[in-house]
């Protein structure tokens, strides 16, 4: 079953325009680890130069925010996993 990706619009040129992408894992991190893996350009998207998530980048499992620690949380097959960039600038 595994777990549900929903990618933000503005990233599915990076995920040859698939919106939703099964992964497995136990953590949102190892979920991330493989979209990276098989998606490689949205890395830089996702993350900065030491790894970290980036502070535009936000996380929900189920609908309900994975911060804080948020690559370590928990996920269970059948969740689904939705990446949102908050607008930032000014």
């Amino acid at each position: 079953m595994g777990v549900e990706i929903n990618i933000h619009p503005t990233l599915l040129s990076f995920t040859d325009n698939q919106e939703v992408v099964q992964v497995n894992g136990g953590t949102v991190g190892q979920c991330l680890e493989q979209l990276v893996a098989r998606f490689h350009n949205v890395k830089e998207r996702l993350f900065n130069k030491d790894g970290k998530l980036l502070s535009h980048v936000d996380l929900y499992i189920n609908e309900e925010s994975a911060y804080p620690e948020e690559m370590a949380k928990p996920v269970n097959d059948g969740d689904e996993l939705h990446i949102v960039l908050m607008i930032s600038g000014g």
